[in-house]
C-alpha cells in the first residue's frame, strides 16, 4: 500500500539527503523530492519523482507530503549562509506537513548542539548549552521537534561526526584535509596536536537511518540516536588512512591553516563559518551509541580503508573504475555491524 512505503526527502540534492533517497529507492520505497527547478536535477533512472516546490512554502511541503509516512527533513542553507531566516521557517513547514498527512520526520542532527561543557562523551541526554549562532539556532530546531511529539508529531533524530563519502558535497573532509579533483599530495589535520575526532562514513549513516525507519514501532515519538562511526583518537589515524587509500603512505601531513581562515574570515563568508566551529577541533568529543546498537543490535560499519578509498575515487582525487564492484561493496555486506 502507497501510504507505507512513500517517503519525501527535503535536500534530496545534498550529501546526506541524496544517500538516503538512493536507498530508500533500493529498498522499494516510493520517493519523492521537492526542487525549486527540478528539470535541472531530475536523473532519468534515480527513481525519484521530482516535485517543483520550496522548503520555504508550507504549502509546497504540505502537498508533496500529501500520503507519505517519511519526511527526510535534510536541507540547509548552502555555505551556511542566512542560517537565521531560512532554517526555522522550513522546519515549521516540515513540522506541519507531517501533522497534516502523519508522517515521521527523520532529521540528520549535529553536534553544533553541545558546549564544551558537554564534551569529551556525548549521549542522546547530555545537556545542549550551544557557544555558537548555529548550535542556538538547531537547538532551537530540535525544540521545536520536541514540542510537537507532545502533540503527536513523530520524528527521529540520528547524530554522526563529520561526514565523508563519494558523494558528501561540501564536508570537513573535502574541504580542509584534501583537494576534491587533484591528486592527494598533502593532507591538512585540522585538530590541534592529540585531540580525537569523530567521523562518519555517509552511506553508513544513511543505513543506519533507514534501519531505524524500518523499526518505527519500536521507536518513541520524539527519539534520538547517536552513532559511533569512526574515532581517530589523536587526529593522525584518519590522515594515515587518506594516505594509505591514495596508495602513498609517505604522504605528508601539515596542520590546517586557521591563521588564513582568521584572517580572511571578515572578507570570505564561508571562513568566517569554519572559524566559528573551530572548538571542535581544540578538544575531543565521542559520541556512544549504546542506545543506537540497542535497537539494532549493532551500528553498520564500512572499515575506514575501505570507506576512504571509495571516497577518493568518488572525489577524483585517485584513480578508480565506478563499477568496479571491489571500489563499492554493497552496503549489507560493507557496512557490517559492531
Amino acid at each position: 500500500m502507497e501510504q507505507q512505503n512513500t517517503a519525501l526527502v527535503l535536500g534530496a540534492t545534498g550529501g546526506i539527503g541524496g544517500e538516503v533517497a538512493r536507498l530508500l529507492v533500493a529498498r522499494g520505497w516510493t520517493v519523492r523530492a521537492l526542487h525549486r527547478a527540478p528539470e535541472r536535477v531530475a536523473v532519468g533512472g534515480d527513481g525519484i519523482e521530482w516535485l517543483s516546490g520550496d522548503a520555504m512554502e508550507r504549502d509546497d511541503v504540505v502537498a508533496a507530503a500529501k500520503g507519505a509516512v517519511l519526511i527526510v527533513h535534510a536541507v540547509n542553507p548552502p555555505g551556511y549562509r542566512n542560517w537565521g531566516a531560512l532554517v526555522l521557517p522550513m522546519i515549521d513547514n516540515t513540522i506541519a506537513a507531517a501533522r497534516a498527512g502523519g508522517a515521521r520526520i527523520l532529521l540528520p542532527g549535529t553536534v553544533y548542539n553541545y558546549g564544551p561543557d558537554a564534551f569529551p562523551d556525548l549521549r542522546e541526554d547530555s545537556p545542549q548549552r550551544p557557544v555558537t549562532r548555529k548550535g542556538a539556532i538547531r537547538v532551537a530546531l530540535e525544540a521545536r521537534l520536541r514540542a510537537a511529539a507532545a502533540d503527536g508529531v513523530r520524528s527521529l533524530i540520528v547524530r554522526a561526526g563529520d561526514f565523508f563519502g563519494p558523494r558528501a558535497g561540501n564536508s570537513w573532509l573535502a574541504q580542509g584535509l584534501i583537494k576534491p579533483g587533484k591528486p592527494v599530495t598533502a593532507i591538512s589535520n585540522p585538530s590541534s596536536p592529540g585531540v580525537g575526532h569523530q567521523w562518519a562514513y555517509l552511506p553508513d549513516v544513511a543505513e543506519t537511518m533507514v534501519r531505524l525507519v524500518e523499526q518505527a514501532d519500536l521507536l518513541p515519538t520524539f527519539a534520538t540516536y547517536h552513532m559511533e562511526g569512526h574515532w581517530d583518537p589523536d587526529g593522525t589515524r584518519m590522515a594515515a588512512a587518506i594516505a594509505r587509500a591514495a596508495g602513498k603512505p609517505e604522504l605528508t601531513v601539515r596542520a590546517f591553516p586557521w591563521w588564513l581562515v582568521t584572517l580572511a574570515s571578515p572578507f570570505v563568508p564561508v571562513f568566517r563559518e569554519l572559524r566559528e566551529m573551530r572548538y571542535l577541533w581544540r578538544q575531543p568529543l565521542r559520541m556512544s551509541n549504546a542506545r543506537l546498537r540497542a535497537v539494532l543490535g549493532g551500528e553498520p560499519h564500512t572499515p575506514l580503508d575501505t570507506a576512504l578509498r571509495a571516497t577518493l575515487i568518488g572525489l577524483g582525487c585517485v584513480e578508480g573504475g565506478a563499477g568496479r564492484k571491489d571500489e563499492a561493496p554493497d552496503r549489507r555486506q560493507a557496512a557490517a555491524t559492531r
